[in-house]
């Protein structure tokens, strides 16, 4: 079987599987979705259309999003019902299967596999489940990398022959979109995730440093097949504090971009809005361009289901409330969001209608006003302004308990 370097950088240090090519069309990309039957029956009819037995005697890693301790009904995570499909899918075809992820900060593993089903279609099946933060990370370099010229690789990423990404559909606070592109940052080591949300502002570049990067990362880091859970799919304050989207689709592709790009369409969405999928696409990572990729079955866009995009400010969402975030990453926002939609009544309650309750996530802040709510230890340097809330990242109750201390 004839495989394609999954990136051009020579030298032991770089050793990462290599792209084995499930194309069925060579001379064009392809997507296919399959809709309406379930998240189980759904995968197998378009994996169907994929030829597997390049995986025969292969190991073959299943990278889905399950990096947060949630239920697939809330649409954070990937539906466990997707991940059997795929397990049965790939040991059909002969493969050794493993289920592998890397959690945000401050997420415990075991139980966010427990909590996600995962675990149990997984004893089911007998198919192994990685915490792969667990062993020391490979480091990778990255040569024609922009905002970053290496990564913390999770080592199983370079153990297993051909790596599936397996994330579900949502809009991101952040990137837009999460599909199977930026699902790879969750092959990052422990907490080298969130050094991508960390980065300065590049010099004559006008998008974020963290969608660069996700460009960069995937220069040397993409699936070697894609498996997007649209089953419920997660709208607005993504990834985590959105309202959950029906939309009982599956769409696979062996192009990562591709699929993306097709999921951001029936999400009402242009892949080209999408910085890390444009600069990646412009870079000849992927295709994006919809007249370049050939999507079955043919009225796909009848799937077509938008999406409420995430706001611009949080402030909007949260009247009363001035957010100040820069640099913040994706564990800390969550936390900041789900607690205002919890305890937001809460915090107004004793506070004038024309004053603004001002809170600060994030480490790029060079000042902050007085009386300042700095949730996280990167607001750690402005705890003398305000009310200070340590943690990585700080817990709910914490948060309610400083603010009334």
């Amino acid at each position: 079987m004839k495989k394609t370097p999954l990136n051009n950088a020579p030298g032991p240090e770089n050793n990462r599987p290599e792209l084995t090519v499930f194309e069925p069309d060579k001379s064009r990309t392809s997507v296919f979705c399959a809709s309406g039957n379930g998240p189980y029956n759904n995968t197998r009819k378009a994996l169907a259309n994929i030829d597997l037995s390049p995986a025969k005697n292969k190991r073959v890693l299943l990278k889905p999003n399950i990096g947060r301790d949630a239920k697939p009904q809330t649409g954070i995570i990937t539906n466990p019902q997707v991940v059997a499909a795929a397990i049965d899918a790939f040991k059909d075809a002969g493969a050794a299967v493993a289920v592998g992820e890397s959690p945000i900060t401050g997420v415990n593993m075991s139980q966010a596999f427990e909590t996600s089903g995962i675990k149990s279609v997984a004893e089911e099946q007998n198919c192994p489940l990685l915490d792969m933060d667990v062993r020391q990370y490979v480091p990778v370099d990255i040569t024609d990398g922009v905002a970053i010229k290496s990564l913390k690789l999770c080592r199983e990423v370079t153990e297993y022959d051909i790596i599936v990404s397996i994330p579900v559909m949502k809009t991101h606070m952040h990137t837009g979109v999460t599909l199977s592109v930026k699902n790879m940052k969750g092959c990052l080591w422990r907490r080298s995730k969130v050094d991508l949300h960390m980065l300065p502002q590049l010099p004559e570049h006008q998008e974020k440093p963290l969608d660069i990067a996700i460009a960069d990362m995937a220069s040397v880091l993409r699936p070697h097949l894609s498996i997007i859970d649209g089953t419920i799919g997660m709208e607005g304050l993504g990834p985590s504090a959105g309202k959950p989207k029906t939309l009982d689709v599956v769409l696979v592709a062996s192009d990562a971009f591709a699929a993306d790009s097709i999921a951001c369409e029936l999400m009402g969405i242009s892949a080209h809005d999408v910085p890390h999928l444009k600069i990646g696409a412009e870079r000849g990572y992927g295709v994006i361009d919809l007249d370049k990729i050939n999507v079955s079955p043919e009225n796909w866009k009848d799937l077509k289901n938008p999406f409420e995009p995430p706001p611009i400010k949080l402030s909007v969402e949260f009247p009363g409330f001035t957010i100040l975030d820069i640099q913040s990453c994706s564990a800390c926002q969550s936390t900041l969001l789900m607690f205002l939609q919890r305890h937001a009544k809460q915090l107004r309650k004793n506070v004038s209608k024309d004053k603004n309750i001002i809170i600060a996530i994030g480490k790029g802040h060079e000042e902050l006003p007085p009386g300042t709510l700095c949730i996280g230890n990167c607001t750690a340097k402005h705890k003398d302004c305000g009310i200070f809330v340590p943690g990585c990242p700080p817990v709910a109750s914490e948060i309610l308990r400083e603010y009334f201390a």
